[in-house]
């Protein structure tokens, strides 16, 4: 299902950026770190025809992947802004293109991708899911749950979000906190959808380890390799019955089908910011439906700037897992945009709003920048 029609070019005037320093709710623990304050570099693209918003995704520190804030920072001020100004007009399908020649960091790409892409559909009058090809006007959503001090606090912060409506459950695991946790989840709240997520804390030696999962009855296990053993994945899935699901791992649409060549995995995890932009987000998506390969969206922590884009794209048809587009509230007490993402009976509304489909908070925007630059014509 290809993006029925290009969206319009724009005329850039310059791009601003800015770093941001969002407290979370509690702590957020997975296998590589703890986070207590999101650091985020948001977008703002400035157009003839008005303002476009976009987030880069990255993490402070090189740990869930090899891009990071500073990095980010540097190479969006250097290298990829300045030649995309020099362009002058450009469209955002054309924006990929334009960034290919410069390798790699691809959240940088993604970040600026949706600000441009925000711009054009504003000006046009069209909204982000009817661009990307949504079906559906909401969404379910789960949860993603980090690392607990114990097994008992984590059955206790399950419970709290099963009251409030998450209709899936994801928890982190890693070495010592794996089979145990899993075990309080299944044995404490019965046949919840439930699912398990590495992030690539585990080698194939461990496989037996793993395989003690298989008995949980899970949706799958994510990511229990690293991000380039797919042929590990692939002989660890040979192994277990749990299907195994790469997140990390699929950066672009050729990583997608190396993937499924190799049967490294049975369902796949697309994260626009990971993988250079929504539009390869929706080629990923178009590969998996068309190979009967489940999808489903994943999360970064977003602001309600990309909790609103990955709505969108969570909205298309081969999105049939609930993915991580979660309440704002489920990290932030207060958001940056003026109608943060709610809980609605399980799901998360798609903005039906031109672009994006939201509007930002001047004040909350100023209060949480601790950088900013612009760079113009």
């Amino acid at each position: 299902m290809p993006i029925a029609s290009a969206a319009a070019s724009v005329a850039l005037e310059g791009f601003e950026l800015r770093v941001l320093r969002l407290p979370l709710v509690s702590p957020f623990t997975t296998s590589f770190g703890t986070e207590t304050v999101r650091e985020v570099i948001v977008v703002r693209a400035m157009t003839a025809d008005g303002d476009g918003w976009g987030e880069i995704v990255t993490m402070p520190a090189p740990l869930y992947s090899s891009e990071y804030t500073r990095g980010a920072w540097d190479v969006a001020l250097r290298w990829l802004v300045p030649a995309l100004l020099d362009r002058g007009s450009l469209a955002p399908q054309e924006i990929a293109p334009a960034l290919a020649p410069f390798v790699g960091h691809r959240m940088v790409k993604a970040g600026l991708e949706l600000a441009v892409l925000d711009a054009a559909l504003r000006s046009e009058g069209r909204a982000l899911g009817e661009y990307l090809g949504a079906v559906r006007d909401r969404v379910p959503s789960g949860v993603s749950v980090g690392i607990q001090r114990d097994p008992g606090a984590l059955v206790e912060t399950v419970a709290g979000y099963l009251d409030d409506g998450y209709v899936r459950i994801k928890v982190k695991i890693k070495p010592g906190r794996d089979v145990g946790d899993t075990a309080a989840v299944r044995d404490a709240f019965g046949a919840i959808p439930l699912q398990v997520d590495a992030n690539s804390a585990y080698t194939l030696a461990d496989a037996d380890l793993l395989a003690e999962l298989d008995r949980f009855d899970l949706l799958l296990i994510e990511q229990p390799l690293q991000e380039d053993d797919l042929v590990d994945h692939a002989t660890l899935a040979r192994r277990l019955s749990t299907p195994v699901c790469l997140d990390e791992s699929i950066v672009s649409v050729k990583a997608a089908a190396d993937a499924l060549a190799l049967g490294a995995a049975s369902v796949v995890n697309i994260k626009a910011g990971r993988v250079g932009g929504y539009l390869e987000a929706v080629a990923i998506h178009d590969l998996c439906r068309d190979a009967g390969i489940p999808v489903w969206c994943g999360g970064m922590l977003e602001t309600g700037i990309g909790r609103a884009a990955n709505a969108a794209l969570a909205a298309l048809p081969g999105f049939t897992l609930p993915g991580d587009v979660s309440a704002s509230s489920r990290f932030y007490t207060r958001d940056i945009v003026t109608e943060p993402a709610v809980l609605e009976d399980g799901h998360v509304r798609v903005p039906t709003g031109h672009g994006l489909g939201i509007e930002i908070d001047p004040v909350a925007l100023e209060d949480f920048t601790v950088a900013r630059e612009t760079l113009t014509r």
